[in-house]
């Protein structure tokens, strides 16, 4: 259990860091983000490639060159792409959808069906279903969400416990779906099998989703007589009166669905939606630029075709007599992506380093060597996801390398390896949309303009299933046995 995983294997001239010299990058970036952003409000951006630099001098002085550095950072960004490639395709996805008028079509008739005092159950719920048919809790935020935000900015519902609600929901989806990629990596990197880590993860996240579904429950009742019937019948009277509303507005959804359903690569499933999209908004709308705002220089005197198109890049610029529906339209494009990719890049520079120059790998095995008991090597388990999450940012480190480090460790305990495998999910994956300069919780803000911040309260299944995790791994209960060697094969 002391070699160091592949993604945290030092750079062979590279002195092994000190305790202390591991520690101090994770306890920079604790102080660099927790004053410099959360109290002087300086750019996550600046204060990641700070920490950055800080970790390249640790490295410097353990012996490492610029060009090792270098090939970590390249490394460690290389396996952010696929995430990258996503966000910036959800982007122009977002803005098909808003144009083509399959998002205001789902906002208005949300808006007659829901009720304040039921949003954030009806959302939760809602989202919870979709990811978990479609697997994946950024397409949900992204599609979905997109619409539930403006239908709770229709309703007068607060952002915030909105948003935790939607993240909650898609998170709890994305976990217990077998087409997630997060809940297929798990098992691999604990040696479990597929779906006997769903059924085991069901006793963690199951009550940690029903305790938020509680809280939804009781504050929405703050919230039955928080909004004026007028501004429900305004919007929705602006929504019909800039879109042709037709069931066929369906069509770029039931196509992201369907690709997900039949197990198809997700970017190319996006990219059909998107111009099926396209095509409806051709066919259905008559759009002007009080929807798509003012023409570019280059489209000026061009077809509204051109400037349809241009939305992809830029999203949706709308100057309706509708303040309320220039909220829900002005977003999408794939440039509004490129700040996420920026803090990712930035984040992942950071991570890099840190782990070319072997300083997670000292901090886990550190960990590793005080689990002395199940509920200890819980705990273990639990902190160093935690710690791989709030240092990367990424959901795949926070399930690998804990995985394979301590995979070795249940094994030797007699412990059925798809407890790590449910521990890992519960303290790495629902965690890391929490973290404000993760690739994930940037990317929600984009979508839903509600900060990690602000959201993170509320999107109450995501912290507290690691604390059923904990409290499962001291009692004892929960806590499978192993009872065969291969635990790859379903019934393990």
């Amino acid at each position: 259990m002391s070699t160091p995983t592949p993604e945290l294997a030092p750079a062979p001239s590279v002195r092994e860091p000190t305790l202390l010299e591991a520690l101090a990058p994770i306890i920079t970036i604790i102080l660099f983000l927790g004053i410099g952003f959360g109290v002087l409000g300086i750019r996550v951006e600046v204060l990641l490639v700070s920490t950055a630099v800080v970790t390249g001098l640790i490295a410097l002085r353990l012996g490492m060159s610029w060009d090792e550095m270098q090939s970590g950072i390249v490394d460690s960004i290389s396996k952010a792409m696929p995430a990258i490639m996503i966000v910036i395709t959800v982007g122009a996805l977002i803005a098909s959808w808003l144009v083509s008028g399959t998002i205001p079509m789902i906002v208005y008739y949300g808006l007659q069906i829901i009720t304040p005092g039921w949003f954030l159950v009806t959302a939760c719920i809602l989202c919870s279903l979709v990811s978990l048919v479609i697997g994946t809790s950024w397409g949900t935020i992204g599609t979905v969400g997109v619409a539930l935000i403006g239908i709770a900015e229709g309703l007068g519902v607060p952002l915030a416990p909105a948003a935790g609600a939607i993240v909650a929901g898609a998170y709890f989806g994305d976990k217990l779906s077998p087409f997630s990629d997060t809940t297929n990596l798990a098992p691999i990197a604990a040696r479990a099998n597929l779906y006997d880590h769903i059924g085991h993860m069901i006793w963690t996240t199951t009550p940690a989703w029903l305790l938020g579904i509680g809280v939804y429950l009781f504050v929405g009742r703050g919230h039955s007589d928080g909004v004026e019937s007028p501004m429900v019948a305004e919007l929705s009277a602006a929504i019909t009166d800039h879109f042709e509303l037709n069931i066929l507005l369906l069509l770029p959804a039931l196509i992201t669905l369907a690709a997900a359903i039949m197990k198809k690569p997700v970017i190319p499933g996006m990219i059909l939606s998107i111009a099926v999209a396209l095509l409806l908004s051709f066919t259905f709308q008559n759009l002007d630029e009080r929807v798509l705002g003012p023409p570019g220089t280059y489209e000026q005197d061009h077809h509204v075709f051109v400037r349809i198109i241009r939305t992809l890049v830029f999203g949706v610029n709308p100057m309706t007599e509708s303040a309320e529906l220039n909220n829900i339209l002005n977003r999408g494009g794939m440039e509004s992506m490129m700040g996420t990719t920026l803090i990712a890049l930035c984040a992942f520079t950071f991570a890099g380093i840190a782990s070319r120059a072997g300083m997670l790998a000292v901090v886990l095995r550190e960990l590793s060597r005080i689990a002395r008991t199940t509920g200890q090597l819980v705990a273990a388990t639990v902190v160093s996801c935690l710690t791989v999450a709030g240092i990367t940012g990424n959901s795949y480190l926070s399930i690998l390398v804990p995985g394979e480090l301590f995979a070795p460790a249940y094994k030797q305990r007699g412990l059925a390896a798809k407890n790590l495998s449910r521990t890992t999910e519960d303290s790495g994956t629902v965690v890391v949309p929490l973290i404000p300069w993760s690739i994930a919780s940037v990317f929600i803000y984009s979508v839903l303009n509600v900060s990690a911040i602000q959201y993170a309260p509320w999107a109450i299944m995501c912290y507290t299933g690691f604390l059923f995790a904990l409290l499962y791994g001291f009692t004892g209960f929960k806590i499978a046995p192993r009872i065969r060697d291969d635990e790859t094969k379903p019934g393990s």
